[in-house]
């Protein structure tokens, strides 16, 4: 068939010499195809565009580009959480030394006290014991010719008397400033001999008077004091009033 094809192909071109002869002017046979050497056919039309080839393999890495300029600052963030407490810094090293201070005035302790005791029995009655044998009153603040403590450092006082009760009753009272503050009562006991005591804390202001005293008509005036048994009086400053330092 397609030597038949072939052979009409020329035949027809040999009935048109003119158009044969504008054809060879213009192109060239192939001398692959048919009726080579003596005649050439009309150009084809262009073919289709053929299927896409597939994506090749990926170059090599490029050089490495120039530092670029730094970007503008971000906006600030929000604050983070609160980390756990670390472990405590070393110790720092000692300070300087301050300057000395200024010298300060001498302490001064005030001191009051006695502490006395009776040398004979049956004292008087409504006036003040009188207690001659003195056991301490280095600040003289105790009078025995008296029988009176005179308050001489104004604060609080601790007094005490301890008595020996013999032959009768007792009553005794401790006196401030002309009153009666307390009251001390014992009853004898026949072929005995008894103790009486009494203690009070008092405020006294400077020139205050205490005394010990036997209460009453003088019935009740037991008290006693020899070689081997003591009544004895005492007080002492326990601190003095703070504006008085």
């Amino acid at each position: 068939m397609r030597g038949l094809a072939g052979f009409l192909l020329c035949s027809l071109l040999l009935l048109d010499p003119h158009s044969t002869g504008v054809a060879a002017e213009d192109t060239q046979p192939d001398p692959k195809m048919p009726c080579a050497n003596w005649m050439g056919g009309a150009p084809g039309y262009p073919g289709h565009n053929g299927i896409p080839g597939r994506d090749g393999k990926d170059g090599r890495d490029g050089l490495k580009g120039d530092k670029g300029d730094e970007g503008p600052a971000g906006p600030k963030g929000e604050p983070g959480p609160v980390g756990s407490r670390g472990f405590p810094g070393p110790p720092g090293s000692p300070g300087i030394p301050g300057t000395p201070g200024q010298k300060g005035k001498d302490a001064f302790v005030q001191r009051s006290a006695f502490s006395v005791g009776l040398t004979e029995h049956s004292p008087a009655p409504n006036v003040p014991i009188r207690f001659s044998k003195i056991f301490y009153n280095e600040q003289g603040h105790y009078d025995p010719s008296t029988g009176k403590f005179l308050c001489n450092v104004p604060g609080t006082y601790y007094f005490a008397y301890h008595l020996t009760v013999y032959l009768s009753d007792v009553k005794v009272s401790l006196y401030r400033k002309d009153k009666a503050v307390i009251f001390t009562y014992d009853q004898f006991q026949s072929n005995n001999v008894d103790q009486a005591s009494g203690s009070v804390l008092l405020h006294l202001s400077s020139g205050d008077e205490v005394w010990l005293q036997v209460y009453g008509n003088g019935d009740k005036n037991g008290v006693y004091a020899d070689n081997l048994n003591d009544s004895t009086f005492m007080g002492f400053l326990l601190y003095p009033d703070p504006d008085n330092d």
